[in-house]
């Protein structure tokens, strides 16, 4: 078991669990997907568990105990349309629309250090983006960019 503790980076809020790779109590479920919503809409989606194993790993994997700061978690379609709208880099079909990406950085540790972590896990997507110090993790399949 680890505990695991967020902070939105927008809405301000903070979320601690427990977590066990493979398993995801229901209350805890509800606690992430509500702390994971798409805080533009207020709407609330199932985050698929995957996620919190990939993260889980990557804090094991690098003996980091850092806070975990959420950039994005779950995207409504409205709120995806509209970042495809002012920026090139928001994919039509993105996995956060069906809450399987999580755009995040862990303090205390490099993003260029998650970023490569988290690609050796080959659980899924990875993606670095340099200029605004996040990395973007997803259960699709694995790839990086």
């Amino acid at each position: 078991m680890q505990a695991l503790t967020f902070f939105h980076t927008h809405t301000g809020e903070q979320l601690q669990i427990n977590h066990v790779p493979g398993i995801l109590s229901v209350a805890n479920q509800a606690k992430i997907n509500t702390f994971l919503r798409d805080f533009r809409t207020g709407a609330i989606h199932p985050i698929d568990s995957g996620l919190l194993d990939i993260i889980s790993a990557v804090k094991t994997r690098t003996h980091n105990d850092g806070i975990i700061e959420v950039i994005s978690g779950y995207r409504s379609a409205e709120t995806n349309q509209l970042l495809q709208g002012n920026s090139t880099g928001v994919a039509k079909k993105s996995l956060h629309m069906k809450g399987q990406a999580i755009d995040i950085r862990i303090r205390n540790l490099s993003t260029c250090n998650l970023r490569d972590v988290a690609a050796n896990l080959r659980s899924g997507g990875v993606g670095y983006y340099a200029k605004s110090d996040f990395v973007h993790l997803d259960t699709g399949r694995s790839r990086t960019w």
